[in-house]
């Protein structure tokens, strides 16, 4: 019984001592509340604690009512540390510390981010309270952003500096660290595909020296997992429909600087399309209608892309016929001894619609009838998926809009289907300074302020300035792209240009005139453009051992005239053409006032062939010819000049007739060329992520001669004889914009040519 005694005596001392060190202590279970006394409190109000104790004096208490008391001020992040007891006289006593004021936070170590990038991702701010979870959190999203940027090495260690008041200034001490590249990328289980075919496939790449400017080939996991239905996606069109990635794994090596990335898959058996057709339930439409509209061929192998898009073809065809929800549905049997898979695409039967309403939301500053203007649907027509479509393309194309949805709904007829436009407006004003060179104009810069929403109304207004070895030009521009709400582009330019001519030709050109212009569609291919100008033009500058044919033009004339052009377009891109091709054609006449008096025309096109996957041949022709009417024919500054850009091989004017009366060999220019370029675009053996492209060209031309009165005291070369040039060149659409450079080498010349093997060009924006 003693020891029974003493056991059960030590026992409650134990729990004593327990609930003191939890600052729950109590006499007994339950007590009465005589007074509340509260110690600590700096900047918090006494009636701030006591609104959390819910308990008044009088009120008995228990400890689990002191514990969940003690709970609740924790979680008001106020306090770092909180005491409650309550004494044989029943007075309970709150001892409190609170927690710091944030004075400052500080950010150190850190270069490979910005300290702006690095505030905007922590919660934590000056005159916050300071709480240890608080400051955890903010150092993992600190973290979190290192390893986005490929730090994964990346340590952060939170220190305070006490001040007075109870406040703190927050320092984030950052070891960045190097990035953590991807030192192996390695495939299991494939057997048709290389790994290194493989990993042209994935996104991520392995580190290697040129991929200064990419982040590619640094781990991050997301990059991963997209990785993984990038092979699924790529075998899936590969004929092999029962792949799968097993796993992904990634493992730190061992100097922790690196990563190797093993992706584990099961490639399976490998399959070719078989039968294919199409069942249809629409009445009076005979199934075989469709069938051409099939993409897929029997004998290929299985393409889950090709199925999509066939079905993307085929939803197409019945919208133009009016069936906007004619439901499509590809039916796929495997055949596993023959390794096909029949396909059978089922048209469920639809109702025959017209357009409903036309709904246009998003749009803030932009007026609904700039949207509206370029539907090529509207309400009551007959529905038209591809007219749908190219409304759709026609909004995009604008330019106003970082997104743009075109969708239908149901209508409230059976036989209608609403159309919602959804839009999502951007920035359409652009401040832009450029920089390049070209081994033709030499350094060039350019500025410019414009404005391709002008008021929300779809007109475009803009203010540049460029500056060149050659040529320095000012000019403003102004466009309504539907004038009086028509399909009437109207549109003025005025401009200021000084060119400087002095190494080919002896003599500088001084520009000053204003343009008028209109343009309008004849057909979905084909545009117009009628345009009237007005420029005065000063040659001066001219030594006095010139060429008499400068020297006696050198002044100033005024120059009127009108003249249209005709484009017919059917490429598949303006910026990077694969197919199709362009024609011009263009007549203008001077001599409606001024007093030059001239009439000219040219003529070109540019064709493009698709050879195979990225192997794309053009071939392009050109041919102008001017008629004076003026008693001493054409000015300098109206021929034509062959060589740099458009003739490579031979310099800027460096072809055509010339004096040599004159100690500068000075270029005369001519009143009439003809001109080709054959070129084919091929891929490198490079990766295609670094965007460089090789080219094989050949270039052929004619300048023909002025028919100027001979005047005395010159002594004429003729260059009029046919030139031929062949070369190789390298396209890089690089960070900086796009460079090209090529190697010419003229075949056809004449001995006086003026010849440049390198042609250099390169631009860019920022």
């Amino acid at each position: 019984m003693l020891k029974n005694k003493k056991l059960r005596v030590l026992l409650c001392s134990c729990v004593f001592s327990c609930l003191l060190l939890t600052g729950t202590a109590a006499i007994a279970d339950v007590s009465r509340i005589a007074a509340v006394q509260i110690e600590g409190t700096q900047r918090i109000e006494d009636a701030t604690v006591l609104s959390h104790l819910k308990l008044q004096v009088g009120d008995e208490v228990s400890s689990q009512q002191i514990d969940d008391f003690l709970k609740t001020l924790y979680a008001t992040g106020l306090f770092q540390d909180v005491d409650v007891s309550i004494d044989r006289n029943g007075v309970l006593l709150i001892r409190v510390a609170e927690n710091p004021i944030i004075n400052r936070i500080a950010f150190e170590g850190n270069s490979a981010i910005d300290t702006e990038d690095l505030v905007k991702e922590t919660k934590l701010r000056p005159r916050m309270t300071y709480t240890v979870p608080k400051v955890e959190q903010d150092v993992d999203r600190i973290l979190e952003l290192y390893r986005k940027s490929g730090r994964f090495g990346a340590s952060v260690v939170p220190k305070i500096v006490k001040l007075e008041q109870n406040r703190v200034d927050l320092v984030f001490e950052i070891i960045e660290g190097d990035k953590t590249g991807i030192q192996n990328i390695n495939f299991i289980g494939n057997k048709v595909f290389s790994d290194s075919e493989l990993r042209e496939v994935v996104s991520s790449k392995e580190s290697a020296w040129w991929r200064f400017l990419s982040t590619s080939d640094y781990y991050d996991q997301e990059r991963i997992n997209y990785d993984k239905e990038l092979l699924r996606r790529f075998y899936l069109n590969s004929g092999f429909i029962d792949f799968r990635v097993d796993s992904s794994v990634v493992e730190l090596t061992p100097d922790r600087r690196d990563f190797f990335v093993t992706f584990t898959m099961e490639e399976g058996e490998r399959y070719k399309f078989g039968q294919i057709s199409v069942s249809s339930e629409l009445k009076g439409v005979d199934s075989s209608v469709f069938e051409k509209f099939i993409l897929a061929r029997q004998g290929d192998w299985y393409s889950a892309d090709l199925v999509e898009k066939s079905v993307a073809k085929l939803g197409a065809v019945l919208g133009d016929m009016q069936y906007a929800f004619a439901g499509i549905v590809p039916d796929i049997n495997r055949n596993k001894d023959e390794r096909t898979v029949d396909l059978v695409f089922h048209i469920k039967e639809g109702q025959k619609v017209l357009v409903g309403r036309i709904d246009i939301s998003g749009n803030v500053s932009t007026v609904d009838k700039v949207i509206r203007r370029e539907m090529l649907l509207a309400e009551n027509d007959p529905f038209s998926a591809s007219a749908l479509q190219k409304s759709e393309q026609n909004i995009r194309d604008l330019g106003f809009f970082s997104d743009v949805k075109v969708t239908t709904t149901d209508g409230d007829q059976l036989d209608r289907a609403d159309i919602q436009v959804a839009v999502a407006e951007k920035a359409t004003g652009e401040a832009s300074i450029g920089g390049g060179y070209s081994s033709t104009d030499g350094p060039l810069g350019s500025v410019s302020l414009s404005q391709s929403n002008f008021m929300g109304s779809g007109q475009y207004a803009r203010l540049g300035a460029t500056i060149s070895g050659r040529t320095q030009q000012f000019d403003f521009s102004f466009t309504e792209p539907y004038f009086m709400d028509r399909k009437l582009s109207a549109g003025f330019d005025v401009y200021a240009r000084t060119t400087d001519n002095q190494d080919v030709s002896s003599y500088d050109v001084r520009s000053i005139g204003t343009e008028l212009r209109t343009s309008y569609p004849l057909s979905s291919e084909i545009r117009q453009k009628i345009a009237y100008s007005l420029h005065q033009d000063k040659i001066s500058n001219v030594p006095a051992d010139a060429s008499i044919y400068v020297k006696d033009q050198a002044g100033t004339s005024l120059t009127s005239s009108i003249g249209q052009s005709l484009f017919y377009d059917t490429r598949d891109s303006r910026l990077n053409p694969t197919l199709g091709y362009v024609y011009y054609l263009d007549t203008t006449v001077a001599g409606v006032g001024g007093d030059r008096k001239w009439f000219k025309t040219s003529l070109g096109g540019t064709q493009y062939y698709p050879l195979a996957e990225k192997w794309i041949l053009s071939g392009s022709f050109e041919g102008a010819k001017i008629w004076s009417f003026n008693s001493g024919g054409t000015k300098i500054n109206e021929r034509f000049f062959l060589g740099g850009d458009n003739l490579r091989g031979f310099e800027y004017a460096g072809i055509g007739d010339r004096d040599v009366s004159s100690s500068y060999n000075d270029a005369l220019g001519g009143d009439w060329y003809v001109k080709g370029t054959a070129n084919l675009e091929m891929p490198t053996p490079l990766s295609s992520e670094f965007g460089i492209r090789a080219h094989l060209f050949s270039d052929i031309g004619i300048l023909g001669s002025m028919d100027n009165p001979p005047l005395s005291g010159s002594k004429i070369i003729r260059g009029q004889s046919l030139h031929l040039s062949v070369g190789v060149g390298i396209t890089w659409d690089s960070p900086f914009g796009p460079v090209r450079v090529d190697y010419a080498q003229p075949i056809l010349y004449e001995s006086f040519d003026k010849k440049q093997h390198i042609h250099f060009s390169f631009g860019a924006k920022f």
